[in-house]
């Protein structure tokens, strides 16, 4: 049994995530530890004090781990504070970069070891899209390889249900194969038991699509 899954739209650990109090009680701790990486060009420091902020009023810590570049994730001491840790959180920012540095890492075995021990994994924008098979790419919105945490599902974040056909159309244009496609609003996560089942929560919307039409949570792999 995998631990919980979180796979959020964007605009982490502010107001509307009540799934965070959730996520913090499934991992059974009160620390959690947090992956700038997606966000190394944009101020890491700052993602991790917002994070330490949010969830000191959870009654939690936070640890944020500097895993940056490639180096970073290829160290073993890094690699062991995630194996610990349980509850990991990759924020957001880049999909390129977060998938450039833990591709085929410690760090990034450490953390699906992690998972599949149990410990709770919650991923916002960039970290939501890398955890799953295939990525979306931001440079154009085709399809590229992601993580595959979860496969033969692509998340788009930042995506609320009235514009999400019109603003994604490339995206499910090029759809095929029973591909998973599921957009995700700020503030809202689709979160995963360990059993296998889907649920959204937060304050925003999810919409799910394949093989070009919109479908239900039953859908999701």
């Amino acid at each position: 049994m995998t631990g919980v899954l979180a796979l959020v739209g964007g605009g982490e650990w502010r107001e509307g995530c009540s799934f965070d109090a959730e996520l913090l009680e499934a991992s059974g701790g009160s620390e959690v530890v947090v992956l700038p990486t997606a966000a190394a060009y944009e101020g890491p420091d700052k993602a991790v004090a917002w994070a330490s902020r949010w969830f000191e009023g959870l009654g939690a810590t936070v640890t944020g781990l500097g895993v940056l570049e490639r180096h970073d994730a290829m160290d073993e001491a890094n690699a062991d504070a995630v194996r610990r840790a349980r509850f990991i959180y990759l924020s957001g920012g880049s999909p390129l970069h977060l998938r450039s540095v833990l591709k085929e890492s410690p760090v990034w075995e450490a953390l699906t070891a992690a998972w599949h021990d149990g410990a709770v994994v919650a991923g916002s924008s960039a970290g939501a899209m890398v955890l799953c098979d295939p990525m979306v790419d931001p440079r154009g919105g085709a399809f590229t390889v992601g993580l595959g945490m979860v496969e033969n599902l692509a998340i788009l974040p930042h995506a609320p249900a009235a514009s999400f056909e019109e603003d994604h159309r490339r995206t499910l244009e090029l759809v095929t194969g029973g591909l998973v496609v599921a957009g995700i609003d700020e503030q809202t996560a689709l979160v995963r038991a360990p059993d296998g089942t889907w649920r959204a929560s937060g304050a925003g919307t999810t919409t799910v699509w394949r093989d070009g039409a919109e479908v239900g949570l039953a859908a999701l792999p």
